[in-house]
């Protein structure tokens, strides 16, 4: 019986502890299941949200249709592009069909079998991980997806990094087919020397495009994907060398390659060189199109413009045939001013002449420069220490000393450097005065020499040519033409105490005109001028009429021009006096239209903004007209035979270091700058070291071609004055004599007493009245008024004399 009993409870507890262990598995696979689902919940909402931010592939479409932009003359010449100059996308077709087959049998076998993402190659690559022996899993879809979207797929080693790469490559290959797929992997690969795409990695490794490839070549390539800077075939051939081995195998296994193939290519060399790419042939006009990108470059920033994919039209001012005239006039003029610099430095006899050809049969029988070297061997060392090479050997561990003797021992490197401290730079720019376009730009002279931009970019003292603003100045607060100023040194006491003594070569000994002082180029008036104008009101409208980049130097010494600028600006302010003294900015783009033909923007044919008087300008014109006939700048005239009616001014800077000349004509602009980029080396002689002796030669060089050619119109006129004539007993404006330039800038040895003779600026000969009687003769509109002070300021008025010594007779403006 108790035995029985036992058997029973031995039954009972055996299904109790089965019952026990059901519920418990139970219980665990209820658990196991809610831990799943919510597994799964978390993992589609986790998807859900990284969904919502994954890159939109706008990108890519705009890779595909990416276009650049070009940038043409007036005529329509391409003058530049914008385009990757490391990237030059390509078609499949225009690739080696190895490089597919090599790049499917290293980086994707089942290329064509998946859909973005290899789950048996990811599940491998993640058990490889585990054990420690780490290999890529990603598909070449899921490299693209990185390689367009670094940023927003993220660059950091994370599985949401992973997650967001793998979601991205689904949505390539939902968008585009495997074709399009492999033809963007191709072209935007990087390839390390700035090299983008298969065809550019072609050209970097191998010199040729990408449809010439070979088979070891396309392995090579291909290899380097692994990684680019460890598989370098130029740093470490022989990890390239096993690299491209490994892919050769890899299309032996493949099916592409037979056995004697994979041996016969495994056996050769790799080949591989770096040659590094040309740049871009360098257009007509290129520091033009240098200025002109700059500037598009900010305004497709401002307006949302990809200038190198949206493939936009730039219609620029830039006029070939006045280009072509202003190249070659500074390449005739700077090379004959370069044989004359060469000369006048080779000797310490300094003989000048006259004649430039004279220079150039001398010029064999010479060492450029040989007494300035000879003579200032402390400048050659002070140039050698100042030199990038000298101081990359230095800081390498050579020191100063050595480094200096391994430079000056160089005989090479000493021929270029000298040659580079003595060459003779050059800029040049004509604008249209009427809209404010551009019509030629010369940057130096050669743009494969020297690209820095001696227009825009080189700010250097204008000399005389800046005194139009202290004339200005004085004309626009009613100062008269001639207003007389003593003659003689002149010394102008400052806030400070001290004193300030202007020079000039020839010191005028009589008083002169305020026109006599710009016509000559008299530094003594000019300082007097400014002393009675103002220093801030010159500033002031030094800026308005162009000088609105460089910084002005307040300071009574910037009537001669001693505040550096640009060519641009000064060519720009003259432009804004041709036009009578209405400010534009210069223009150099006039339409922008998109890939279409749609206009985006234009430019110019704005109204000008008026910064001084039409009456000061017409009067500051027919004072530069004088400074151009019988002034500082008459060489134009003689030199060059220009008839047509133009206006201008010469500048010089002390010791000869910047020679200025601009010359205005109705219809054109132009100024040239003439130096050596480095300010210690400079024109040996005065005579050729003046703006009116170097500079004009370009200028006139460049109108008389155009005049030739009929791009500038002879027949057009400035406006005339309505000015004052003293025919007697008084002091007479408008005299002119010869030119003097001389150091302290420039100055003039005319004396100037003659009767007034130019005609066509309103000038009528002197009547016979006794000293102290003087007739005033002066045009107002349509009539011509003579008689004394108080009567013509009844005349003006219109009132009647109201008294019997006033004189005042009015008639129509054809009097003779």
């Amino acid at each position: 019986m108790q035995s029985q009993n036992n058997s029973g409870a031995t039954t009972a507890s055996s299904k109790t502890r089965w019952r026990r262990i059901f519920w418990l598995f139970f219980s665990f696979v209820i658990v196991l299941g809610v831990a799943g689902i919510l597994t799964l919940f978390s993992v589609h909402s986790y998807i859900k949200r990284q969904q919502t931010t994954l890159p939109e592939l706008t990108a890519i479409d705009k890779f595909r249709n990416a276009r650049p932009s070009k940038v043409f003359a007036a005529d329509g010449t391409l003058l530049t592009e914008f385009k990757q100059t490391q990237q030059v996308p390509i078609s499949l077709q225009q690739v080696s069909p190895y490089v597919l087959q090599a790049l499917v049998a290293t980086e994707d076998q089942r290329f064509y079998e998946h859909e973005g993402i290899d789950l048996r190659r990811t599940a491998a690559a993640l058990l490889y991980t585990l054990t420690g022996r780490g290999q890529g899993g990603s598909t070449i879809t899921q490299q693209l997806a990185r390689n367009f979207f670094p940023e927003e797929i993220g660059r950091e080693r994370s599985i949401q990094r992973k997650v967001r790469e793998m979601l991205t490559a689904l949505k390539i290959e939902q968008t585009y087919g495997k074709h399009e797929i492999l033809e963007l992997y191709l072209n935007t690969v990087p390839f390390l020397y700035n090299a983008y795409g298969i065809e550019m990695a072609a050209r970097t490794y191998f010199n040729k495009p990408a449809a010439e490839l070979s088979i070891p070549e396309s392995a090579t390539l291909v290899g380097m994907l692994k990684g680019t800077h460890y598989y370098n075939p130029v740093k470490n051939p022989e990890r390239s060398l096993k690299r491209r081995n490994v892919v050769l195998h890899q299309m032996l296994q493949q099916g592409w390659l037979t056995q004697q193939q994979f041996e016969q290519f495994r056996a050769q060399p790799l080949g591989a060189k770096l040659y590094r790419t040309p740049p871009p042939a360098v257009g007509p006009a290129p520091h033009f199109a240098a200025y002109v990108s700059k500037w598009l470059t900010d305004w497709s920033e401002r307006n949302g413009i990809d200038l190198y994919a949206d493939g936009v039209v730039v219609q620029t001012t830039l006029d070939m045939r006045l280009q072509a005239a202003a190249e070659k006039a500074v390449e005739r003029q700077t090379q004959a001013l370069q044989r004359i610099a060469d000369v006048e430095w080779a000797s310490s006899q300094l003989n000048t002449m006259m004649s430039a050809d004279s220079y150039a049969r001398k010029h064999k029988q010479i060492v450029p420069f040989n007494y300035l070297w000879k003579s200032r061997p402390e400048l050659i060392e002070t140039f050698i220490r100042e030199s990038a090479d000298y101081k990359k050997y230095a800081a390498g561990g050579a020191g100063p000393a050595m480094a200096y003797l391994q430079m000056k021992t160089d005989h090479e490197f000493m021929r270029r450097l000298l040659a580079d401290k003595t060459r003779l730079e050059a800029g040049f720019v004509a604008m249209d005065p009427g809209s404010g376009e551009v019509k030629a730009w010369v940057g130096s002279r050669d743009f494969s020499v020297d690209q820095f931009d001696h227009v825009a970019q080189a700010v250097r003292q204008p000399g005389s040519t800046f005194k139009p603003f202290v004339y200005g100045a004085a004309l626009e607060q009613g100062i008269s033409p001639r207003h007389t100023y003593r003659g003689g040194r002149v010394e102008i006491m400052l806030a400070d105490g001290s004193s300030w003594k202007p020079s000039d070569m020839d010191v005028a000994t009589r008083p002169m005109s305020l026109r006599e002082g710009l016509v000559y180029s008299k530094n003594t008036i000019t300082a007097q001028v400014m002393e009675e104008v103002g220093v801030d009101q010159v500033v002031e409208l030094a800026q308005a009429m162009g000088v609105r980049q460089s910084r002005l130097d307040p300071v009574v010494s910037i009537a001669l021009g001693t505040s550096p600028v640009t060519l641009l600006e000064m060519v720009t302010s003259y432009a804004t006096i041709a036009r009578a003294g209405e400010y534009r900015a210069p223009v150099a783009v006039k339409r922008i239209l998109d890939r279409n033909g749609k206009v985006l923007a234009e430019f110019g044919g704005q109204p000008g903004q008026r910064v001084l008087s039409e009456e000061a300008s017409t009067e500051l014109i027919d004072m530069l007209r004088g400074a151009v006939r019988q002034g500082t700048g008459q060489l134009v005239r003689q030199q060059f035979g220009i008839s047509a009616d133009v206006a201008g001014k010469t500048g010089t800077t002390q010791n000869n270091t910047d020679g200025w000349f601009i010359l205005m004509h109705p219809e054109m602009v132009a100024g040239a700058w003439i130096g050596f980029n480095d300010q210690r080396i400079t024109m040996r002689s005065s005579y050729w070291g003046q703006g009116g002796h170097n500079a004009i030669l370009v200028v006139g060089d460049f109108f008389k071609n155009a005049l030739r050619e009929r791009q500038i119109d002879m027949a057009a006129k400035f406006p005339l004055p309505e000015r004052e004539f003293m025919t007697a007993g008084s002091t007479s404006y408008g005299s002119d004599g010869d030119p003097d330039e001389a150091a302290g800038n420039e100055s003039s040895g005319a004396q100037a007493n003659d009767p007034l003779q130019e005609q066509d600026g309103g000038m009528l000969p002197q009547a016979g009245l006794p000293a102290g009687h003087g007739i005033i003769v002066r045009r107002k509109g349509d009539r011509i008024l003579i008689g004394d002070a108080p009567g013509i300021r009844s005349l003006e008025n219109d009132r009647a004399p109201a008294v019997s010594s006033r004189i005042g007779i009015a008639g129509p403006a054809s009097l003779p």
